[in-house]
């Protein structure tokens, strides 16, 4: 395989010390082995491998997905458990000015339509994921930002058909969000779960439906004739249609068109141990709500139902046991400054992996046009939970060779386009990332 990032990234290093594993634990699911035929391979038991195979499962489809190590051990399994609005970076006039004004508005639609179909999968199949969260707040960071609240809210008026709920400092400490921020804003869309516990709810659907999960089975040839032809260590698998469902741990030749069309970043998350109610007093944070500012380097954080408190911050190109040491440090570093009440509180978790990001700053969901008959959805800009497995239903359908019964949004039509400078493409975002680290935005 062909990556960008060093061979330790690709490791069990960064998952060493995750929270989601301790806290469920899955069926077995065995490598694949000898001779094996299929309607449709999925590489990848993430959100969106899942999603498809779900579904094309519930039509009738005979499907194996053939993940490298074990369902949900990328970053569907290591992320925040945010099923809420985005799978895009670009901004409105972005947008507009790419794919036109009805594009984004329909693509602002398919977000809500995103939350609601994970939503309902996780009733339709009893899962337990510890959901909490009425929808999702933003804090702003300077009173600057919080000056901007107003016009935000009537934008998601307009986009999302609901009206945020807007917080002024002087009222945090009775919402119990006490800390360095100059307000909130609230929108009634999306909620916060356990994304393993998820991830498992959907393998477990997967099995029940008759898909075949096969782990430890990484696939590292693909070729195509009148069938697709998967070799993994143990097992050559046949299958008409292919999907790959890998993400930000795709390779740039596995397939071949992979190359360039994706720039890998890090997410990085922190957990504490469980906190006492006089612990959350001393600091003043008792909500549940999911939260995230507005910075550049975007931190996320959120009180779980066990009164452990997440903090995730995005940034990160470099991977090494000297990096995620300094990273450990830095985002340690953010949370107490964020939360100095809670600075002598352990946190005895901390991970991070590979989000994707594409080149327009939209996702993807469509034909690998140089392989008939095969499939990706790639680049939910670190809101996968909801993206990734509403892309995994839309590839389900078109696999099938059938127009998609949930909306196909002309944005995720766009093909990704490459990167420059290849297998380098991490250097673009050195200098930003260094001048973002400067100043502290």
């Amino acid at each position: 395989m062909k990556r960008i990032y060093p061979a330790h990234a690709y490791g069990e290093a960064p998952r060493a010390a995750c929270y989601w594993p301790v806290t469920t634990e899955g069926a077995a699911n065995p490598p694949a082995r000898g001779t094996l035929t299929a309607d449709v391979a999925i590489i990848g038991a993430g959100f969106t491998g899942l999603s498809a195979a779900l579904h094309l499962a519930q039509d009738g489809v005979d499907v194996i997905v053939l993940e490298a190590q074990d369902v949900g051990w990328g970053a569907s399994g290591r992320n925040g458990g945010f099923c809420c609005l985005g799978g895009s970076a670009a901004s409105d006039k972005a947008l507009t000015r790419m794919f036109g004004e009805k594009a984004r508005r329909e693509f602002r639609m398919t977000e809500c339509r995103a939350v609601e179909l994970a939503a309902d999968l996780i009733e339709r199949h009893g899962m337990q994921v510890d959901r909490h969260s009425q929808g999702e707040t933003v804090m702003a960071h300077t009173p600057a930002a919080f000056g901007g609240f107003e016009t935000r809210a009537r934008v998601i008026e307009r986009d999302y058909e609901v009206t945020p709920t807007i917080t002024p400092a002087h009222e945090q400490a009775q919402n119990g969000m006490s800390g360095p921020f100059h307000g909130a804003m609230t929108t009634p869309i999306g909620f916060a779960l356990n994304p393993m516990k998820y991830l498992q709810g959907l393998a477990t659907a997967c099995r029940a439906a008759g898909v075949r999960i096969r782990a430890h089975s990484p696939v590292h040839q693909i070729d195509q004739g009148a069938s697709f032809s998967l070799q993994t260590p143990e097992a050559r698998i046949q299958a008409r249609r292919l999907i790959v469902a890998t993400n930000g741990y795709s390779s740039d030749d596995l397939p071949d068109w992979m190359k360039g069309r994706y720039l890998p970043t890090q997410s990085n998350v922190l957990v504490t141990r469980p906190m006492t109610d006089e612990e959350l007093t001393a600091q003043g944070w008792t909500t549940r709500q999911a939260c995230y500012d507005d910075r550049f380097f975007l931190h996320y954080f959120r009180l779980m139902p066990n009164n452990r408190m997440l903090f995730g911050m995005r940034g990160g190109l470099f991977s090494a046991p000297w990096a995620d040491r300094r990273m450990h440090g830095n985002i340690r570093q953010h949370f107490e400054t964020m939360f100095p009440a809670w600075a002598h509180v352990e946190t005895p978790h901390s991970w991070h992996g590979l989000l994707s990001i594409a080149r327009d700053l939209t996702p993807y969901a469509g034909p690998i046009d140089t392989m008939p008959g095969a499939f990706t959805a790639i680049s939910y800009h670190g809101n996968g939970v909801a993206m990734g497995t509403y892309a995994g239903a839309l590839l389900a359908d078109l696999a099938q060779d059938r127009a998609p019964r949930n909306t196909y949004p002309e944005i995720m039509k766009s093909p990704p386009k490459r990167w420059p400078l290849g297998r380098f493409r991490r250097a673009w975002f050195w200098p930003v990332y260094g001048a973002m680290w400067a100043t502290g935005a």
